[in-house]
């Protein structure tokens, strides 16, 4: 941290995303994973999990990256429970360096 360097959890709520890790070492943020993203409006306990996700990250005061946004749908959701960052195909699709130096540069 005294260098700058941030934290992640990625893939939070899968694999090997223990809870535990949340005290046990000095994370910054946790990514949402793209699991729970896909779909939420049709499906009641991805939208209770998310929730808790959320819940728990802004309780720890941690950011949250919401992954695999593909559609306005996923996008509201997550913003409706303000959530800022994301990342996935409704945006962009992945990128070289020059690409997305040129779409930064061409959107302001």
């Amino acid at each position: 941290k005294n260098r700058g360097i941030k934290i992640s959890i990625d893939d939070f709520g899968t694999g090997y995303s223990s809870l535990g890790y949340l005290y046990e070492y000095p994370i910054d943020a946790i990514k949402i994973d793209k699991s729970f993203v896909r779909n939420i409006n049709s499906d009641n306990q991805k939208k209770i999990l998310s929730n808790s996700i959320i819940n728990l990250a802004n309780n720890l005061n941690l950011d949250i990256v919401t992954e695999g946004v593909e559609n306005k749908n996923e996008l509201d959701f997550f913003t409706s429970k303000k959530c800022s960052k994301f990342q996935g195909y409704y945006f962009s699709k992945p990128l070289p360096k020059k690409d997305f130096e040129k779409l930064i540069l061409s959107n302001g």
